[in-house]
């Protein structure tokens, strides 16, 4: 569970971001859907998934600076080392955290509708390109295991 790698017996620390390639992309799709260009739209769908997911690693390694847990990598934004570092991103949805609703809490506390970002009515994060996480810190932790 991911309350394993936290400690009860001190003050510990938790991260939460939200990232999004941007407002535009989810119209622009849904335009290339409507016209039938099946494979411009996926394509560019694929590119705003990408896109979110590069910019959540980037801010992942951001907390890691600031929280000076790098381990081995080099303290500048350009060593992002895809899902190599200590601590772990979680994101509502997956296996690690199946459930959807937690991304309620997470929009309560970060606000992402005051930039345009809302939350369908089955907790699923809109546009499509955006990505809700809770980041440990801890050196252990693993997104899944079995």
């Amino acid at each position: 569970a991911l309350s394993d790698y936290f400690r009860s017996d001190v003050d510990d620390i938790v991260g939460f971001s939200l990232v999004s390639a941007g407002l535009n992309l989810a119209p622009f799709e849904k335009s290339l859907y409507d016209l039938g260009e099946f494979h411009e739209y996926f394509l560019v769908h694929g590119l705003g998934v990408e896109l979110a997911e590069a910019l959540a690693e980037i801010i992942h390694k951001q907390f890691r600076i600031d929280l000076g847990i790098l381990g081995d990598e080099k303290s500048a934004l350009d060593d992002v080392r895809m899902q190599k570092y200590i601590g772990c991103r979680y994101s509502f949805g997956y296996p690690a955290c199946p459930d959807l609703e937690q991304n309620r809490v997470v929009f309560d506390l970060l606000k992402p509708e005051e930039f345009g970002i809302s939350l369908s009515e089955t907790f699923q994060i809109d546009p499509e390109a955006s990505t809700c996480a809770l980041i440990t810190a801890h050196k252990e932790a693993k997104y899944f295991q079995v």
